[in-house]
C-alpha cells in the first residue's frame, strides 16, 4: 500500500487493512525463524510471498517512506537506532507482505480495473479533495511531488490498494455486530449503581507506636533491594544551546519596537468571517443568482434553486481561502454582504460573509518581552556554530571542559551525582540537564576519562560532559535510610489495621448490621455515591468502582483507594437504562465493534493467505535494505 496515502484509507476497509499491520508485526518476527527459507533466493529478492517477490529496492522505498513520515510528524531526525527500536523494517516488511498476498489473491480471482475506473476513483479520493470538497489538481499533484511519485506510479499504486479494498470488502466488509453483544456492552458501560459508604482514614487506625529496633531490623531486612543506592556518576557538562546563550538584555527597545511595527499583524488574531461559497456552472448563473439574493431570495435558497454546489467554509481568515480571488470577495463585503461573482477552479462562485469578526492586535509592552527574547535566541543561534569549531579546538589541543569553557567564557554545569534517571543521591529530580535524556544515557554508556562526542540538541544546540567520578551501586545500611524505613514501616502498619477493620466492618453488614450504626461506632459520617458506572464515573477512585461491581446489589465490600485509606461500602441500588440501539452512543459502539469484528475476521484471513501461498523471507537482505537507506 502507499504509505502516504493515509487519507485514502479514511474508509473503514481502508482503516482496517492499515490496522492489521501491527497484528502482522508478530508474524513478521515468526517468519524470521523458519529454518529452510533462506534458499533459493535472488539477488535483489527480499522475501517470497507465493510466486511474487519482494526486491530489495521495493522494501527500501517502502522503508524511506515511512521512516521520513515518522520523522514529519515527530520533527526530528530518527536514528538508525531509534527506528529499529521501533520496529521499523519489522513493520514495513509486515505491510509489503500483507499487500503482496491481497495482490495474489486479486489475480487469482480475476479481478481487474482499468484506466477510466481508476481515474474515475482517484478524482472521488478524500485524500486529493480541496476545501471546496471536490477534486482539486494542485492537492493532486502536491501529493505526487511529496511522495517522489509520478502520475502513472500512483495510479498504479492505486489500482492495487483498491483491488485489495474489494477483496477485503467481499471477506469482510459486512459483519454487523450482533444484538446480543451490544446489549451486553450497553449493560456492562451503562449500569449505573448507587453505595452508601464510610471513609476509613489513618485516623481510624489508632495510634500507631514507634518500631522497636527489632521490627525496624526486620522490616529492613526484607526488603533490602528497595534501599539499594544505585551507580551515581559526577558529570561535568558544557552546554552549548540557543537557550543557554540567549541574553535579552543585548536587545534594544528600539530593535523590538521595529520587529513589532513590521510583524504587526503576527501580535494578535486576523480578522475571521464565517462565510458560505457557493459555485455555479455559468457566469450566467451567478448573475442571476445574485440578482436574486439582491430581490430578497436568502443566499441559501438562490443557490438552491440554481442547483449550486454549496459548501460552508465556517470562520476563516482570507489567508485560510485557497482561492485569492475567492478570498479577497469574501472580505470584501460588509458582514451579511454577498460579493459579485468571481472565477473559481470548479466554475462561478459567489460567496457570503455571514459574519465579521475584527482583527485585533496586542499592545507593544504586552510582547515587548518575548519579541526581546526571540531576537537574543536569533543572535545566540549565529553564534553556536562558530563556538562550536572553537569549542572543538580547545578539546583537540587536550584541554579539559572546565579549561575550555574558562577560556571562551562558557558557563560550566557540575553535576555532582546522578543515577541513570536523573536523580541526586537524595532521590530529587536534577533539574536543568541539557537534553536530558540523551545526556543520562551517553553518560552512563561513557566512563571516566573517556573522549566523548558533543550530543547534538533538538534546538540545534550542542551538550558536551565528561564522566569526573563513577560511584558503584551498594547496600545502604538500616542507618543510612532508617527516616525512610520508619515512614514505610508505618505506612504498612496502618495499611495493615484499616484492612482488618474494614474486613470486620464488611463482616457485620453481611450479617445484618446497619451501616449508619456501623459508621456512628466509627464516628465517621455516612456518604452516597449515586453514580457509579464502570466507565467514566468520578465520584469514587477507580479501584473503588472494581469492587463495587463485584458484589450484588444489596452486598457488602470494601476497597483501597489509597495506602491509608480504606473504604467500607454497602451497594443500595442497581439501574441500566432501556437498550436504544438508534442512541447515539450506542450507533458508535455499533460502529466500534463492527470494526473489531472485521479486523478479526481479516486477520484470520490474512494468516490462512499466507498460510496457504507460502511466505520466505531473506533477512540478510532486510539488514542490506535498511543500511542501504540510512
Amino acid at each position: 500500500m502507499l504509505d502516504a496515502m493515509r487519507k485514502a484509507s479514511e474508509g473503514w476497509i481502508g482503516r482496517i487493512i492499515m490496522g492489521v499491520v501491527m497484528t502482522f508485526i508478530i508474524f513478521s518476527f515468526a517468519i524470521w525463524g523458519i529454518g529452510d527459507i533462506f534458499h533459493g533466493f535472488g539477488g535483489d529478492n527480499l522475501a517470497k510471498v507465493g510466486g511474487s517477490e519482494i526486491t530489495t529496492e521495493q522494501f527500501r522505498s517502502a522503508y524511506l517512506r515511512q521512516l521520513n513520515r515518522l520523522q514529519q510528524q515527530l520533527k526530528r531526525p530518527i536514528t538508525s537506532q531509534e527506528a529499529h527500536a521501533m520496529g521499523l523494517e519489522s513493520q514495513v516488511l509486515a505491510k509489503l507482505v500483507d499487500d503482496t498476498v491481497l495482490d495474489n489473491e486479486a489475480n487469482r480471482l480475476g479481478l481487474a480495473m482499468s484506466d477510466k475506473a481508476v481515474a474515475r476513483t482517484i478524482v472521488q479520493d478524500p485524500a486529493f479533495k480541496g476545501a471546496n470538497g471536490k477534486f482539486d489538481a494542485n492537492v493532486f499533484a502536491s501529493v505526487l511531488q511529496n511522495n517522489g511519485l509520478t502520475q502513472a506510479m500512483l495510479v498504479r499504486e492505486q489500482r492495487a490498494l483498491y483491488l485489495r479494498r474489494e477483496v477485503a470488502d467481499a471477506v469482510a466488509g459486512h459483519i454487523p455486530a450482533p444484538r446480543l453483544l451490544l446489549q451486553a456492552v450497553h449493560r456492562y458501560r451503562e449500569e449505573t449503581r448507587s453505595i452508601d459508604y464510610i471513609a476509613l482514614t489513618a485516623a481510624s487506625a489508632g495510634v500507631v507506636a514507634a518500631p522497636t529496633k527489632k521490627q525496624l531490623q526486620t522490616y529492613f531486612d526484607a526488603r533490602r533491594a528497595s534501599y539499594r543506592a544505585p551507580e551515581y556518576r559526577k558529570l561535568v557538562v558544557l552546554a552549548l544551546t540557543p537557550q543557554s546563550l540567549a541574553d535579552q538584555s543585548s536587545i534594544s527597545d528600539a530593535q523590538a519596537r521595529a520587529v513589532y511595527d513590521k510583524n504587526k499583524s503576527a501580535y494578535g488574531s486576523p480578522e475571521m468571517r464565517h462565510v458560505l461559497q457557493a459555485t455555479f456552472p455559468t457566469s450566467k448563473a451567478a448573475a442571476q443568482a445574485l440578482a436574486s439574493i439582491h430581490a430578497g431570495t436568502g443566499f441559501k435558497a438562490a443557490a438552491q434553486k440554481a442547483k449550486a454546489s454549496m459548501v460552508d467554509l465556517g470562520q476563516v481568515s482570507q489567508s485560510q481561502i485557497f482561492n485569492p480571488a475567492i478570498a479577497k470577495a469574501a472580505f470584501s463585503v460588509p458582514q451579511g454582504g454577498v460579493g459579485a461573482p468571481v472565477k473559481g477552479q470548479f466554475g462561478w462562485v459567489l460567496v457570503k460573509a455571514v459574519t465579521v469578526t475584527a482583527a485585533t492586535t496586542k499592545p507593544f509592552a504586552s510582547v515587548e518581552a518575548s519579541i526581546k527574547k526571540g531576537l537574543a535566541m536569533q543572535q545566540a543561534e549565529g553564534k553556536i556554530s562558530s563556538l562550536r569549531d572553537r569549542i572543538e579546538d580547545q578539546r583537540t589541543s587536550g584541554k579539559t571542559l572546565t579549561q575550555v569553557a574558562q577560556a571562551l567564557g562558557l558557563k560550566i554545569t557540575d553535576v555532582q551525582a546522578t543515577d541513570a534517571e536523573g536523580l541526586d543521591d537524595k532521590g530529587e529530580r536534577i533539574a536543568n540537564l541539557p537534553d536530558r535524556q540523551a545526556l543520562l544515557k551517553a553518560a552512563f554508556a561513557s566512563d571516566v576519562g573517556m573522549d566523548n562526542d558533543y550530543l547534538s540538541t533538538r534546538d540545534g544546540g550542542y551538550v558536551w560532559f565528561e564522566v569526573a567520578k563513577v560511584t558503584p551501586a551498594r547496600q545502604r545500611t538500616l542507618a543510612e535510610v532508617q527516616p525512610q524505613v520508619e515512614k514505610a514501616w508505618r505506612r504498612d502498619q496502618i495499611s495493615q489495621r484499616l484492612a482488618a477493620k474494614a474486613k470486620d466492618l464488611v463482616e457485620k453488614l453481611r450479617g445484618g448490621a446497619k451501616l449508619a450504626a456501623l459508621a456512628k461506632s466509627e464516628n465517621l459520617p455516612v456518604q452516597n455515591a449515586n453514580d457509579v458506572k464502570r466507565i467514566g464515573t468520578t465520584q469514587v477512585p477507580a479501584a473503588v468502582v472494581a469492587q463495587v461491581f463485584a458484589v450484588p446489589v444489596g452486598g457488602a465490600g470494601s476497597a483501597a483507594p489509597g495506602t491509608e485509606s480504606r473504604i467500607v461500602f454497602k451497594v443500595e441500588d442497581s439501574v441500566t437504562p432501556p437498550f436504544d440501539p438508534a442512541s447515539k452512543t450506542n450507533v458508535a459502539i455499533s460502529a466500534e465493534l463492527k470494526q473489531q469484528l472485521t479486523e478479526d475476521v481479516l486477520t484470520e484471513y490474512l494468516a490462512q493467505l499466507q498460510s496457504a501461498q507460502g511466505v520466505s523471507v531473506n533477512p540478510a537482505a532486510v539488514a542490506s535494505a535498511i543500511t542501504g537507506a540510512q
